[in-house]
């Protein structure tokens, strides 16, 4: 017997009907991904293959299941009655018509996602979910919307007359008894009750090949499972070492020549920094840029002249050429630069309401200096609980929001244009300046995000035409800023900071794809520092140690990072990560630790090749990795990275 005739005198019929369906939908989107991918050069196997589409079906089924419950209980608990009624028929109708409208627009979603993220939906897409407006706008201004909602409308119509019309029709003229409704139900429940309990995300890392994995996994059932797995005990799924042992490897890693531990042993980290010299009272202002790999500037190889003013300054500044991003998301950058913390698993500290305020941060340490500390920022900062964070962590806030409409010439979907992002910038240094105050401004910036649009006229790629141009576009803002700035009073006393957020781009074959997170930082102040180029390995984690040591400031520290200066050559470290896998990459190791206990070691080869190695559970490297991270986990959550003035 086929399951359809097993359906046929059942109002389930239906059920199983739009399961074939989405089956179309679901095989069609992985079909679609993995020839996008190939196109940008992913390699697949025979075997690969078979993987793809077999587990992938797995998960498909899995995710229908969930789906399946509200139905179940309504094909269930219908009466016959009313089932049999005109009202009811009009009513499925439009709801399968509605379903397979929805399973299009997951499709197209997925795609879009695709393209700007290289996964299916995680806790990213819930992030997009709940800022709505920024989300949507972005969409709105990047994508023909309108057209496509109107052809999927259109498709959706003919798919629901073609296919699921008669069979609508046909359910609703079925008899059943309570009796065979319940023994459906109820088998339902079951084999969902048994997915919830049995079907994780291990099985997902069946393969070290990430775009496989990915290909292999169903969209909206990631979509859920983002939901449950946005924070995650790194002591309960993460290899650990020993309290005692981790306390001993982090306190040996964060000490510099100048510091002394206030407490004796164990996690506590606190410590008095005792800088050298005459304190220097200069200003700071930290630029974190969205989205600028190290790879677009030709400092780094590129030939495309997209950051000539950027490149300008490498040799008349402190020049980072092996700075790396902790994360792929705006706020991981943030964290890391405000907090010097390494990432924890899961959403950045940045987005976790009611525990994000009252640590230590670079701001509250110079704001008890007397500094005017400040985050600015082109788009709305109730974004990503970026006003929040920051206000509780000793900053003022200026936003786009504090931005007279008279002063600002563009914005999109994102926020004003970088160039009247660094007026703002210039209006706020002329306040603290005239108010005889130092001033440290962190500036997060906007433009170099899709959709990519600025104003016109500024350099020579047309606006809303890809990443080239907004990165173009926010070195010549930069070039702006420092054209105005120059001629200020304050010019001369501050230090210029500029560094990325994250890269373009975080997917790659390896869980952590190292040249994913490599970012340029450089340190502009002609009167206050020595040009030169620093080949130390360094992470966003080592910013705030170092400019507080450049202004020579004593001060209570709980950083996990290090002043860059002091740190030696070949001792240099990043600690890299996504929301799921921590990463500790030194010179030519990566040591990489995930949920289930996953501890994996990868070589870097002097030809450029990578090889996988046999992780030592004892092994030096990957017990200074777990250190790290459980020494920042434990911080966070037992408090002891708490701002204590």
């Amino acid at each position: 017997m086929t399951f359809t005739a097993l359906f046929q005198s059942s109002r389930f019929l239906l059920a199983w009907r739009v399961f074939l369906l989405a089956l179309v939908f679901f095989t069609a989107t992985r079909i679609f991904l993995l020839l996008f991918a190939l196109y940008n050069g992913t390699t697949v196997s025979l075997w690969q293959l078979v993987h793809i589409f077999a587990q992938g079906f797995f998960f498909d089924l899995v995710y229908y299941l969930y789906a399946l419950v509200p139905v179940s209980l309504f094909l269930w608990l219908m009466p016959e009655k009313l089932w049999h009624t005109k009202a009811n028929a009009l009513f499925l109708h439009g709801n399968i018509l509605l379903t397979i409208f929805v399973m299009g627009f997951t499709a197209i979603a997925e795609f879009l996602f695709w393209n700007e993220f290289n996964v299916r939906f995680n806790f990213i897409s819930v992030d997009y979910l709940v800022y709505r407006r920024e989300v949507s706008n972005n969409i709105m201004e990047s994508y023909p919307v309108f057209p496509l909602l109107a052809a999927l409308a259109v498709i959706s119509l003919l798919i629901w007359h073609f296919f699921m019309r008669r069979t609508v029709n046909e359910a609703v003229g079925v008899r059943e008894t309570f009796g065979r409704r319940t023994a459906f139900a109820v088998g339902n429940f079951v084999l969902a009750g048994l997915a919830v309990l049995l079907v994780g995300q291990g099985l997902r890392e069946g393969t070290g090949n990430v775009q496989v994995r990915e290909l292999a996994s169903n969209g909206p059932y990631q979509l859920f499972a983002a939901f449950r797995n946005n924070e995650l005990n790194y002591m309960e799924f993460y290899a650990t070492i020993g309290e005692k042992k981790a306390a001993e490897l982090v306190r040996r890693e964060v000490k510099g020549p100048y510091d002394s531990f206030l407490a004796p042993s164990g996690f506590d980290i606190t410590r008095l920094v005792d800088n050298p010299g005459e304190p220097r009272y200069n200003n700071v202002m930290v630029f974190t840029v969205e989205s600028l790999s190290a790879s677009f500037m030709k400092s780094f190889g590129n030939r495309q002249n997209l950051t000539p003013f950027l490149d300008s300054l490498r040799d008349k500044s402190l020049f980072f050429t092996r700075m790396y991003a902790t994360g792929t998301r705006t706020t991981r950058g943030l964290e890391a630069v405000t907090l010097s913390i390494p990432p924890t698993p899961g959403r950045s500290i940045v987005k976790r309401v009611g525990r994000e305020k009252n640590l230590w941060s670079i701001g509250n340490v110079l704001k008890e200096k007397g500094y005017e500390v400040r985050f600015l920022y082109g788009g709305h900062g109730y974004f990503d609980n970026m006003n929040a964070f920051f206000a509780g962590n000793g900053y003022e806030i200026t936003d786009e929001g504090d931005m007279p409409a008279s002063e600002v010439g563009f914005r999109n979907a994102w926020g004003v244009a970088d160039e009247y992002l660094f007026n703002a910038v210039i209006k706020s240094a002329d306040r603290a300046e005239a108010g005889k105050k130092p001033f440290f401004f962190h500036i997060m910036t906007t433009s170099n995000h899709r959709p990519y649009s600025y104003p016109a006229g500024r350099i020579d790629i047309r606006s809303h035409t890809g990443r080239r141009g907004a990165v173009k576009y926010t070195d010549w803002a930069f070039a702006d800023f420092f054209k105005k700035a120059r001629g200020k009073p304050w010019f001369d006393k501050t230090l210029f900071v500029i560094l990325a957020d994250h890269t373009a781009g975080g997917a790659g074959k390896l869980d952590l794809p190292v040249n994913r997170y490599h970012i340029p930082m450089i340190i502009y102040a002609p009167k206050l520092v020595k040009p030169r180029i620093v080949n130390t390995m360094t992470s966003q984690i080592d910013v705030a140690p170092t400019i507080l040591a450049l202004l020579n400031m004593d001060y209570r520290s709980f950083a996990y990072g290090r002043n860059i200066f002091e740190i030696p050559k070949d001792k240099g470290r990043s600690l890299i990560a996504n929301y799921q896998f921590l990463g500790y990459y030194t010179r030519d190791r990566l040591s990489v630790l995930g949920p289930r206990g996953i501890s994996q070691d990868y070589l870097f080869n002097e030809d450029g090749s990578i090889r996988r190695v046999e992780n030592d559970a004892v092994g030096p490297h990957s017990q200074i990795a777990r250190a790290y991270y459980e020494g920042a986990y434990r911080a966070y959550t037992d408090g002891l990275n708490r701002w204590k003035p």
